[in-house]
């Protein structure tokens, strides 16, 4: 199937769920999408014995997506640009202390609780699984996703600080664990002689480093030519070619290209509203990138919903998949408070906010992108996908659908 008609099936399918859950489950829309998506999976899995072929066809042309390219090659640096451009970068400063060390600090501690939990809970179940293996689990699953964070936030009333900490941490933490995940997938290929601490330190700072730093220059870069034209048409397409010509450059670069989109969203969202753009370019643009994020989250839904047709998902392993996703909820909501507690005194936020961060910290298409990326060559790939694709389900669905609740238990005067 060449790739025009990918995109077109893709994007008529996106619609179609878009309009049903708009029409009739009227559930936020990145879950509404993505149940749409699962039920439509299940039908044709189950009309399997009776339409073989159709299901063949289907199954056949969800393979041929490469979900982690599609999504780190095309779609993440729009959907992370358009997330930071809408966050509010003078509030998000004031955060800044907490987004960061929740952001660095939790994922690492998120990452060691993940992959030690699950080694010794393989073990109790009579599996064996390697540790290093576990801990490439918990890089992966660890970070929270931006994507499906800022898609289901945006419909709930919460406290604007708290809201902020899940949105800034979801931005800045999936650099982290993509570090982290990079580092620890050398050394589940070739072994622990392959990387010192010395290489684990220099990776990090010019990945998180150069991205951070290159993000700031992109947007300098962009707010100027903002700044010197009054042409909203062209301002649109000087911020399109800024988001894929920046991030093709930091992929050449081997610096993070999704800290580079945050930190130029933020920057360019700051800065050009206020000096650089007349109130229709803001108009135009702001809405430009609110329908793009839009339209590539509903595909994203779509496609993640339509990995079950080629994930080796197992019923019958449905123990092994709840206590992964109970061990993962509390593993984050250990990381989280552990730092908030040494931290406390210098952090603007009440003690329901790791209940909140945790039970918010959404998992969606990044880490499901990082386990299909794993080589066919790894011991116990197949186990790795499942667990993962197993704790993106109840993320989004589980707790997007009883986020609201929780809010309104937590936060009655909001």
């Amino acid at each position: 199937m060449d790739l025009f008609t990918l995109i077109t099936l893709l994007i008529v399918v996106a619609a179609g769920f878009a309009y049903l859950n708009t029409r009739f489950l009227k559930l936020p829309d990145a879950i509404g999408v993505m149940v749409l998506s699962l039920l439509f999976s299940m039908l044709l899995i189950s009309l399997n014995a009776l339409l073989p072929n159709t299901f063949a066809l289907v199954r056949q042309t969800v393979s041929q997506i490469d979900f982690g390219r599609v999504l780190f090659d095309v779609m993440l640096s729009f959907l992370l640009f358009a997330g930071a451009f809408h966050t509010d970068a003078a509030q998000l400063r004031v955060e800044r202390r907490s987004v960061m060390l929740f952001a660095f600090v939790g994922v690492l501690l998120s990452t060691f609780f993940v992959g030690t939990g699950l080694y010794y809970l393989i073990g109790w179940l009579g599996l064996e699984l390697p540790y290093t293996l576990c801990l490439l689990f918990g890089a992966l699953i660890s970070p929270t996703d931006p994507i499906a964070v800022l898609g289901i936030l945006a419909k709930f009333k919460l406290p604007e600080n708290v809201k902020l900490n899940i949105v800034g941490e979801s931005l800045f933490n999936d650099g982290v664990g993509v570090v982290i995940f990079a580092t620890i997938y050398r050394i589940v290929e070739n072994g622990t002689d392959s990387v010192s601490a010395g290489e684990i330190g220099l990776t990090f700072l010019e990945e998180a480093g150069g991205g951070v730093l290159f993000g700031l220059a992109l947007g300098h870069a962009l707010y100027r030519l903002l700044r010197s034209i009054n042409h909203y048409q062209t301002e649109v397409i000087v911020t399109i070619a800024g988001v894929m010509g920046g991030y093709l450059l930091a992929q050449k670069l081997h610096i993070s290209g999704p800290l580079a989109m945050v930190v130029a969203g933020l920057f360019v969202g700051d800065h050009a509203r206020e000096h650089a753009m007349s109130r229709q370019t803001e108009d135009y643009i702001d809405k430009f990138w609110e329908i793009m994020d839009s339209i590539l989250n509903a595909v994203l839904f779509v496609l993640i919903g339509l990995e079950l047709l080629i994930i080796d998902f197992q019923i019958t392993q449905w123990t092994i998949y709840l206590l992964v996703i109970l061990l993962v909820l509390l593993s984050r909501y250990l990381a989280i408070l552990i730092p908030f507690t040494l931290a406390r005194r210098w952090l603007d936020l009440d003690s329901k906010a790791p209940l909140m961060l945790t039970w918010g910290g959404l998992r969606g298409g990044l880490s499901i992108a990082m386990a299909l990326s794993i080589s066919n060559a790894v011991p116990h790939k197949d186990l790795i996908v499942t667990l993962t694709y197993a704790v993106v389900l109840f993320s989004v669905i589980g707790q997007g659908l009883t986020l609201e609740r929780l809010i309104r238990r937590l936060y009655p005067e909001e």
